[in-house]
């Protein structure tokens, strides 16, 4: 079985005396179903699972429940030998996106108190935009990402003794040895060929078979690509092209969108996509990216909306489309190949994935700055900037921005293949695999006041 982090929030949330329901959010084939179940049949003797897409497609029982009794009978009927005591039942609502009034009754489930419950679904984002009556208070919402690179280097045999041991490196700023190095920067190409999503990390554990990692890739490619049409029927071909773009709006030197280039029709803006974006990026099969010009802490403050950088969610599927099954381009570090936007592709996932909104610098006359994140420790903008080549110091841009005064950045990092942690003012030096430690968690010593 693969390690996921979230099975820890998952166990916590369940043990927990809570009467929010845990409401597991994100894209299709990332692994919701399948943690939810190992962790509900762990901890509950009487476990119910309920499969609402499956509903709609055969019985229809719950397609008209409207109140908790209502919703208690249709459970009876297929699992009412289960249904005993909240301590020893856990019902768990999946996909519960094809029945939107589900959520609305999730506040009387929780209020009602007879059974523990927990619900997922892959479009939630969406649908939760379109439900007249979300249930605030009554659940917690969090989002579930494919395996990060340090889910997948359990995956690949490492242990909980050696992730600690590189992230004490880390949190000291210190390099790894070179035989430790060259092992991680191995394991991390081949986590671009693979990507996270779980039957993609598991074909490669299993078959070491490239064409059978990219067939699982493209397949769920093409059903993201699908999905969009059961969200607009009018829409779904502006979404479809905007997803089908992103490959290559990462192989442009801005890497932005352009509005004009989604329908090729002059004059077209980002507010002409507002639904279509919001659809990429609240289904999670896009993460994006907003422009920042003045970086001020906390930099939501001075988002741009007429600028933006979509990735895919998982950096397998784009090296699929970039490179089909030719593992070299990726393994063996191609001097002809260009891997910059792979590379930002994973900075993003890991950075997203580990709680931090992810903007990015735009200045036309200074220039760009790949990521900025928020230090809430330090109350300042922190840059970021990605290097595949061997050029890593080399980035006028970033000197720029943390010379400029008036941005008042405290630190910096570059990240690159460069095995040595070093430092050239506020500039700090990290081997690319670092990103894995990033987190945007406080500093519990100044919880308490």
């Amino acid at each position: 079985m693969l390690f996921r982090k979230i099975e820890t929030l998952i166990e916590e949330h369940l043990k927990s005396d809570t009467k929010k329901i845990l409401l597991i959010d994100g894209a299709r084939q990332v692994g919701k179903t399948y943690i939810i179940r190992y962790v509900g049949q762990k901890l509950f003797e009487n476990f119910i699972e309920l499969n609402m897409v499956e509903d709609s497609l055969g019985e229809r029982l719950f397609a008209e429940v409207k109140t908790v009794d209502d919703f208690y009978l249709q459970v009876s009927m297929l699992a009412g030998n289960k249904m005993k005591q909240e301590e020893n039942t856990l019902i768990f609502i999946d996909e519960i996106q094809a029945y939107p009034h589900l959520l609305t009754l999730l506040k009387f489930l929780s209020q009602d108190g007879k059974f523990t419950f927990i619900a997922s679904g892959s479009l939630l984002g969406v649908t939760l935009s379109q439900t007249t009556s979300i249930p605030m208070g009554s659940i917690r919402k969090v989002r579930m990402f494919p395996l990060d690179f340090e889910e997948f280097l359990y995956a690949n045999g490492l242990n909980e003794f050696a992730i600690s041991a590189m992230r004490k490196k880390f949190e000291c700023e210190e390099s790894l040895d070179e035989p430790t190095h060259n092992k991680m920067m191995d394991l991390f190409r081949k986590y671009l060929l693979v990507g996270g999503l779980p039957d993609a990390v598991n074909s490669y554990l299993n078959d070491h078979n490239i064409q059978l990692v990219r067939d699982i890739q493209s397949e769920i490619h093409d059903y993201y690509a699908a999905d969009a049409s059961k969200y607009d029927e009018k829409k779904k071909l502006k979404i479809q092209r905007i997803y089908d773009l992103i490959p290559s709006n990462m192989e442009n030197k801005k890497k932005r969108v352009v509005a004009q280039n989604i329908e090729n029709k002059r004059g077209k803006t980002f507010g002409d996509y507002s639904d279509e974006f919001e659809y990429l990026i609240s289904s999670g099969i896009a993460l994006n990216v907003q422009a920042i010009s003045n970086p001020v802490f906390p930099l939501i403050e001075s988002t741009g909306k007429n600028l933006l950088k979509l990735y895919l969610n998982d950096v397998g599927i784009l090296t699929g489309i970039l490179y089909g099954n030719n593992i070299r381009a990726v393994l063996n570090d191609e001097k002809s190949v260009n891997l910059g936007s792979v590379y930002e592709s994973v900075v993003a996932s890991e950075l997203i994935a580990h709680g931090y909104k992810l903007f990015y610098y735009d200045n036309r006359s200074k220039g760009e700055v790949d990521y900025l994140i928020d230090d809430y420790n330090s109350l300042s903008a922190v840059p970021i900037e990605v290097k595949s080549g061997k050029d890593y110091t080399v980035h006028s841009a970033l000197n720029n921005f943390v010379q400029n005064e008036d941005y008042h950045i405290k630190k910096a990092y570059v990240l690159s293949n460069e095995r040595t942690v070093t430092h050239n003012g506020k500039i700090t030096y990290l081997p690319i695999y670092y990103i894995m430690f990033f987190q945007n968690t406080p500093n519990t010593k100044d919880l308490n006041f």
